[in-house]
């Protein structure tokens, strides 16, 4: 297969004369309804137009139905995230010649005059938040946003206060190159209450940084009411995490997340980690919004509800499970964390009492897991901690 793949602006279509070449040689083009209104003054009589939209399957179907060269006209750059890497992603044997334009987050930059030799450009366009989370967390100087019509400029600003994160400043380009075009920078509050045409991109840039200490200290914490030491503190924390090996993992599991403290921290810590919190108790659900947002940890996907009830086949598989709470049915809980952990996976429990820990050993040994030699901690007058750690083998 071949595809010749040109990018465009957002407005009438005047090609360089190896484009215009290129499509006069060509029969069978591609691309949205708005490039086709843009590029159909010079495409030849007898043409053929294969319409891209969702479904993508029915896309690829016309592709491979075609024995020509199909010439693709997309949005600025198509090899930012655009259909020049879908291609290569779906037709690896494919030959892709792509002739790229201006992304919308270069032009948008352009149109303010900024330095973005620190920019970073990430895509919640049909995705999660995950990439705006990472570069808010590693609090990025310089963030390109492409945005979509649910995660638009308003939530983006909102989910940025929720989170504390108001020590950045937004710029909004809208219908870029386009009859309709305006560029407005505002603080986030501005923006949130606001209206944007549905073709926009964003630009944050950070005015101060955020001062968000490593290892955070327990009394910053809302805890539970009248239980004040009923947190994993914060050596014991920190040394759960460097047990945990999150730096090479993707996936956490916090069982019995109480406060939030390890799921926050890890957060803060491995940003690009994906985080899911467990926790029985409803009260928790409070204090864990609450903690996430002081601290700034967004990000993390929170479950309340009995654990040997919830289906993990709905989430992601993890490679790393902290066993924070079991309720008294840790042999029944290692069970199923064994069931859905992979191979390689690392599984952490702090333990007090002398039973916990011959339970864990013997269930861990019973599972064939590898264990890792306990270590053993006490914080000032607290109770003596030991931290159990097996691998999935």
């Amino acid at each position: 297969m071949l595809f010749e793949i040109i990018g465009i602006g957002n407005k009438k279509f005047e090609p360089a004369k190896q484009q215009l070449e290129l499509i006069q040689k060509h029969r069978v083009f591609s691309g949205g309804q708005r490039h086709y209104e843009l590029v159909k003054h010079l495409l030849p009589h007898e043409h053929e137009w294969i319409l891209i939209k969702a479904p993508l399957e029915s896309l690829f179907e016309s592709y491979q139905n075609t024995d020509e060269t199909i010439l693709v006209f997309a949005s600025g750059d198509p090899l930012f995230y655009g259909i020049s890497n879908t291609l290569q992603t779906k037709y690896p044997g494919a030959q892709i010649n792509t002739y790229p334009y201006f992304n919308a987050i270069q032009l948008l930059i352009h149109r303010i005059n900024i330095n973005s030799n620190q920019l970073k450009t990430i895509s919640v366009h049909g995705r999660s938040w995950q990439a705006l989370d990472e570069v808010l967390i590693q609090q990025e100087s310089l963030i390109g946003v492409l945005t979509d019509a649910e995660k638009s400029p308003p939530a983006i600003a909102k989910r940025l206060l929720d989170y504390g994160y108001d020590n950045y400043s937004i710029c909004i380009g809208e219908d870029l190159e386009g009859e309709h075009e305006q560029v407005r920078q505002m603080d986030l509050r501005e923006a949130s209450l606001q209206i944007f045409h549905p073709l926009n991109c964003v630009i944050l840039q950070k005015k101060a940084h955020r001062d968000i200490s490593f290892g955070v200290e327990d009394d910053l914490f809302e805890g539970l009411s009248g239980r004040p030491n009923m947190i994993t503190k914060m050596p014991v924390r920190l040394c759960t995490l460097h047990a945990l090996a999150l730096q090479s993992k993707t996936v956490l599991y916090d069982i019995g997340f109480c406060t939030g403290s390890l799921s926050i921290e890890a957060k803060l810590r491995f940003p690009q980690l994906v985080v899911h919190a467990f926790e029985k108790r409803t009260e928790c659900m409070q204090l864990m919004q609450n903690n996430r947002r002081k601290f700034g940890a967004v990000g993390i996907n929170v479950h309340l509800g009995d654990i040997f009830e919830f289906d993990f086949t709905s989430i992601n598989k993890p490679d790393a499970v902290f066993i924070g709470g079991h309720g008294g049915r840790l042999n029944e809980l290692m069970h199923k964390i064994d069931q859905y952990i992979s191979t390689g996976g690392i599984i952490v429990m702090n333990a007090v009492q002398q039973n916990s820990i011959d339970e864990f050993i013997a269930t861990a040994t019973a599972l064939n897991w590898k264990l890792i030699e306990p270590l053993k901690l006490k914080v000032n007058s607290h109770n003596e901690i030991t931290i159990l750690k097996a691998i999935k083998n």
